[in-house]
């Protein structure tokens, strides 16, 4: 697919209002002379996905013209659609699916946390050769598990654009909870720029979508709380920083439309529901860069999964769910006709909605978006250490480590640059204590790419995350969920990886242990063996990480079994840890699931080998 260079972007007056709720329907709008179609592109697309099911599956990716926002722009879609067609299959069936590719460009189609052989996993460069135009590549694996999935292009920026779907997958066994009727809650986000002109641009202005700063009546309002000299601190260490504590997602409402099940919110997507059912809800969050806060007010939810594995059920009034993961939720609405699904962005700029209600035409009230979370340092991993945390010049304390700093918290407070436990190292098991300095790999030393490190994370398994703590609900966090079953493997680790989450906020570059995915050596694990990965966010950021082809086991604070999942979210300043099986031999993707994250170099090649 190609965009056209010469299509004009979102008038800059276009009003807040249209930003954050979009046009009804992602309608047919060719013809109208706003921008060329590109080759072999569809005339419109439809606003719902279809619903596939069996063992055999044709799936064919084209082009098509989209309206969200009053402006015509172009899409990739699967089948005509966007979102692409929901896939229904069974534990323990054969599926052959044919993806043919209709653009003038590669494309390729991932099965997210899906077990399957290496070469159908749908990766170019190493899964496979990429599905070139005009060609048909056919998929054929075996279904190993059950659960809610989802699939997308793994080719350039096509995710993005469109090329993203739901997949359930029916249990040999009965699941180990009742429920009546089912719906999808795919959750997304969609832009009128091309996406790699978005990619150009954060390259060139990370902070475009930053409307947030903090203002002068910030200043007098903290100073009246806190305090005038600690005011005057946290707003000198920002500034050493260069960073903003408002910075809490690279791509925002201010370029994003946020939609559900393919409907901008005045499109109000409704999924219907009799009085005293219980209603099963899919959550999967498709989108590229955004994570969402869902609640359905007047409804407590069910968890009974994560990531289409069983846990023990939690309720909750509220979660968030990061790029990639997936939540499975039962409801039981009852006493009035309709509720809304409210999903606002982690940063509080917009929200995608939908409707239950016991018929079509309905809606309810929705909540206003929350107050926008400001960062602290210890959200970053940077807070007070050992007693000493005021102690240092500038006000820096002497666990943080940002690079480039004056005032003395500069490359030289970091303890250790000796590469002890960087890619490739064997190491003792992670120390969850608070006592102790995190170290560094020696890649971040001096490295212009990296330009701050957390000095005493933490695995904060239990904190909710920024902007829901102590908000009056009770929100998930990953301590309450708990694999229904135990350690499926059941060894003790032979050897521990620790790796570490890096980025440059300026430059936008993104990376593990400094090192972006074309200069990095592959990890590499031994078929069979049992090893455990730790994670250390070294950014301000908050990244899902995804290991392509294996499960990654969470561990708790103390190193057990806690959680199977696919996507493990790391916050900043956040240290985790868990297991992985090497039971599946070939070349895997490892990476960040924020996009643009992954495109800019948070990503590596794991090899599994004999």
């Amino acid at each position: 697919m190609s965009f056209d260079p010469s299509a004009p972007d979102p008038a800059p007056s276009q009003s807040r209002r249209r930003f954050v709720t979009g046009l009804s329907v992602g309608g047919v709008a060719a013809g109208l002379g706003l921008w060329r179609l590109p080759a072999m592109a569809n005339p419109g697309v439809a606003t719902a996905p279809q619903v596939l099911t069996g063992t055999q599956f044709d799936l064919s990716i084209g082009a098509a013209a989209v309206n969200f926002t009053g402006h015509t722009r172009p899409a990739v879609t699967v089948n005509g659609s966007l979102p692409a067609p929901i896939l229904r299959w069974r534990e323990g069936d054969t599926v052959t699916l044919r993806v043919a590719n209709r653009l003038d460009v590669a494309s390729s189609v991932h099965w997210h946390g899906i077990l399957l052989p290496a070469n159908m996993d749908g990766v170019p460069g190493l899964s496979f050769d990429g599905i070139h135009p005009g060609e048909t590549f056919v998929y054929r694996f075996d279904i190993r598990q059950s659960g809610t999935y989802w699939y997308h292009s793994h080719s350039l920026f096509q995710e993005q654009a469109g090329l993203y779907g739901a997949i359930v997958i029916d249990p040999l066994e009965p699941a180990p909870y009742r429920h009546d009727r089912e719906h999808v809650i795919l959750l997304s986000d969609w832009t009128d720029k091309d996406p790699a002109a978005l990619f150009r641009r954060l390259k060139k202005m990370s902070e475009y979508d930053n409307h947030y700063k903090r203002t002068v009546g910030d200043f007098f309002r903290d100073t009246d709380r806190d305090g005038l000299s600690a005011t005057l601190r946290n707003r000198g260490e920002w500034g050493r920083m260069r960073m903003t504590p408002t910075d809490l997602s690279d791509v925002n409402a201010n370029t994003y439309t946020y939609l559900l099940n393919g409907q901008a919110p005045a499109g109000n997507w409704t999924g219907l529901f009799r009085s005293g059912e219980k209603v099963l809800l899919r959550f999967i969050n498709g989108s590229a860069m955004s994570y969402f806060d869902v609640r359905i007010p007047g409804l407590k939810m069910t968890v009974v999964a994560a990531d289409g594995q069983y846990i023990h059920p939690v309720t909750v009034d509220e979660f968030r769910i990061a790029v990639a993961e997936t939540f499975d939720v039962i409801v039981e609405p009852s006493g009035q006709d309709a509720y809304a699904i409210f999903a606002q962005d982690m940063g509080r700029t917009g929200y995608a909605r939908g409707t239950l209600a016991v018929r079509q035409g309905l809606e309810a009230p929705l909540p206003a978006l929350d107050a926008r979370p400001i960062l602290t340092m210890s959200d970053m991993g940077h807070g007070g250490h050992g007693g000493h945390g005021n102690g240092m010049e500038g006000g820096c304390g002497a666990s943080m480590g940002m690079k480039g700093m004056e005032g003395g918290c500069g490359a030289n407070m970091r303890p250790d640059s000796t590469g002890h436990a960087s890619a490739g190292h064997d190491m003792p098991g992670m120390d969850h204590s608070a006592g102790g300095m995190q170290s560094h790999p020696a890649s971040e030393t001096g490295n212009p790419l990296v330009d701050m490190q957390t000095m005493s994370p933490l695995p904060k398994l239990d904190d909710p995350g920024i902007g829901l703590r102590d908000n009056g609900r009770t929100v998930l966090t990953y301590a309450a969920m708990k694999s229904l079953f135990d350690d499926p493997d059941g060894r003790e680790p032979s050897r521990t990886l620790e790796l570490h989450l890096t980025g440059h906020m300026e430059k936008f570059a993104w990376s593990f242990n400094g090192q972006k995915f074309m200069d990095a050596e592959p990890l590499r694990l031994n078929y069979g063996e049992r090893m455990r990965i730790v994670l250390v966010n070294d950014t301000m950021m908050t990244h899902p990480i995804h290991l392509h082809g294996l499960w990654s086991d969470l561990e708790d604070e103390h190193g057990n079994f806690h959680l199977r999942k696919h996507t493990i979210d790391m916050p900043p300043g956040t240290k985790r840890s868990y297991r992985v099986r090497a039971d599946a031999l070939g070349r895997w993707a490892y990476h960040c699931h924020l996009l643009y994250h992954m495109e800019a170099g948070m990503m590596r090649e794991v090899r599994v080998e004999e």
